[in-house]
């Protein structure tokens, strides 16, 4: 397993470890059910959600990390919401060159509360040269993100 393999799953791990400890803490607060599954409403997902241990909506947080992870990270920063990879070279094409910042600017689950922004450079002899990125680049990374963390609050929910 590589350095930043291991260092993913110990974030990934954090962060479920975190996540179960809010659960635990809000079944408490409701008081003890008796052994009973605890009632898990629309509502409460949804409150579940903006109380957490990060600053910033959980599932987007995670979705995030999920859609990035295979770009090298150079800052991660859970409660001011802020994703930053390094450059990431796609070995299809080793003459260009992406690095993004991933922006999660609220607690709650909507599509104003992503933002991101991608670099790009292009090998001119020898030279990485900034180069424009298609803005159907970064609204495509962005659905992507919405979309899996719309599938992880369903997954938490049980709603198929």
């Amino acid at each position: 397993m590589s350095m930043r393999s291991s260092r993913f799953v110990v974030l990934i791990s954090s962060m479920l470890a975190l996540s179960a400890c809010e659960w635990v803490k809000e079944d408490l607060s409701k008081g003890l059910n008796y052994g009973k599954r605890p009632d898990r409403t629309r509502e409460a997902d949804i409150a579940a959600s903006k109380v957490t241990t990060i600053g910033v909506n959980s599932y987007l947080w995670r979705a995030a990390l999920d859609t990035v992870s295979f770009m090298p990270l150079l800052q991660t920063d859970s409660n001011g919401g802020v994703i930053v990879t390094d450059w990431y070279v796609n070995p299809n094409s080793p003459g260009e060159r992406m690095k993004l910042t991933v922006s999660v600017l609220d607690q709650d689950l909507r599509a104003d509360a992503l933002r991101v922004a991608a670099s790009r450079q292009i090998n001119q002899n020898g030279q990485w040269v900034d180069a424009p990125v298609q803005a159907a680049t970064v609204q495509k990374l962005e659905d992507i993100i919405l979309t899996r963390a719309r599938d992880l609050r369903r997954a938490a929910s049980g709603i198929k």
